[in-house]
């Protein structure tokens, strides 16, 4: 728990105040934000850090809805949405959007705390390990280094798999080109300012996506490097 990082999107401060404290007392890294735009602009430099986002859904300047459908075109990570709003067009509306969970207020802080645990279990379950399928359907296989995506068999290059793997087990999560430089060439500095990394992305993205222009598996996090993006379930 105590390496799980939470944001807490809200315009009320009162309520920021009281979910932090409380969160930081259960072990939580605790980061705020009292508009969407803030919201926004932090996801867009240092998302890759968060684990799980609580959202208002009533925000001052850009609504809730809004600013989880910017958050799913960069992260997978859970989203659990707050609001006052109970009617059942309201609930639809934020899962539709992207939101994993729904809190109306007001609530019992033991409430959101359960609910906060079960979505970080159900992420870490999803984390692919061991050369695996993932919860999406790419099936690595280290022995001929190709992977199955829809039905179709790719075959990669060492460094393209390692790439490809360091990504998905990281799903949802923002990764430095310096992380994934360490992570596959881990005794060499001899990539610390080229653009290496970015030419074997650009592979991976040609050799998967539907369409490489637009990807949709393999995310640019801007400022950042790039994060392996599952689509949302269809039942979201």
């Amino acid at each position: 728990m105590k390496d799980h990082s939470i944001l807490i999107v809200d315009d009320d401060n009162d309520i920021l105040a009281t979910i932090k404290g409380n969160l930081k007392l259960d072990g939580y890294s605790v980061h705020t934000a009292s508009s969407g735009q803030k919201a926004l602009k932090y996801f867009q430099t240092a998302g890759y850090r968060i684990d799980l986002v609580v959202l208002d859904l009533m925000l001052p300047d850009i609504g809730g809805i809004q600013v989880c459908r910017a958050i799913r075109t960069l992260s997978a990570v859970p989203i659990i949405m707050l609001t006052a709003k109970d009617s059942i067009s309201d609930k639809v509306l934020g899962l539709e959007s992207g939101a994993d969970d729904y809190i109306v207020k007001p609530f019992d802080y033991l409430e959101l705390a359960a609910r906060i645990k079960a979505r970080l279990r159900n992420r870490k379950q999803a984390t692919v390990l061991n050369g695996c399928a993932d919860p999406v359907g790419i099936t690595f296989r280290p022995d001929s280094l190709t992977v199955a995506v829809d039905n179709r068999e790719v075959v990669l290059t060492r460094k393209e798999f390692e790439i490809l793997q360091l990504l998905v087990q990281n799903a949802g999560h923002g990764l430095h080109r310096k992380q994934i430089r360490d992570a596959v060439w881990p005794d060499s500095n001899l990539y610390s300012w080229s653009r290496t990394i970015d030419v074997h992305i650009r592979n991976l993205r040609i050799k998967l996506e539907k369409n490489p222009q637009e990807p949709n598996l393999i995310k640019t996090v801007p400022s950042v490097g790039y994060l392996y993006m599952p689509p949302i379930p269809p039942d979201l």
